[in-house]
């Protein structure tokens, strides 16, 4: 077990038994999720930890962090959406050329992806016919190019027990791709009624 940071012996124990994407997952899996009953929030590692909770971008930082801890590229990927509805942040990972995501997510779509596409734009549009409200519109609009945290000056991020805000903001301000042209997007076909009604299953109930 080696010094990551300002992690506690305990907290380096976890860590170390993350040692692939399926197992960090996993553990993700196995943590609530974070309804944020007492305000917003952006949890760092150690309190996703400490709390035992986690939404999308604490669950995705927390991943990053796990990927870090064990050589790999703590890469963030942000899926933004039009109006009315929220971005999802996923932690990438590659694995022989092929790139994978570790997602933190209450519902039964936008989740786990395996490590089978070969560009990030190919992975993102995974996501794109999951990304839908309640009225069936598809709302995902962009993805950004792989946001890695190791370049953050500031690590504090790791182990703070404070919000986080900034390291989401830089990853909301870093560059975007677009996915659709102008005539794509007057031609979108909303989501069946079937596809609303799987996308509302949740895994916690609050």
């Amino acid at each position: 077990m080696r010094k990551f940071f300002d992690f506690n012996a305990k907290e380096l124990r976890i860590f170390a038994k993350l040692d692939t994407p399926k197992k960090v997952q996993d553990f993700l899996n196995r943590i609530p999720i974070n309804f944020e009953k007492n305000g917003e929030t952006c949890l760092s590692p150690r309190e996703v930890l400490r709390q035992n909770r986690a939404h999308c971008s604490e669950g995705a930082m927390f991943a990053a962090a796990a990927f870090w801890y064990h050589g790999k590229t703590p890469w963030l990927l942000d899926l933004k959406t039009g109006a009315n509805d929220h971005d999802h942040v996923v932690a990438l990972f590659k694995i022989r050329g092929f790139w994978g995501a570790v997602s933190k997510t209450n519902h039964s779509v936008l989740r786990y992806r395996e490590p089978i596409y070969k560009t990030v734009r190919e992975l993102a549009l995974t996501y794109f016919h999951e990304y839908f409200l309640d009225n069936g519109k598809k709302t995902m609009r962009s993805f950004s190019k792989p946001f890695d945290l190791s370049k953050i000056r500031d690590k504090s991020w790791l182990t703070s027990s404070e919000n986080v805000w900034d390291v989401i903001a830089a990853l909301d301000d870093s560059p975007h791709l677009p996915i659709l042209n102008k005539s794509q997007l007057r031609a979108l076909r909303k989501a069946d009624g079937i596809e609303v009604t799987a996308g509302k299953l949740v895994e916690w109930r609050e």
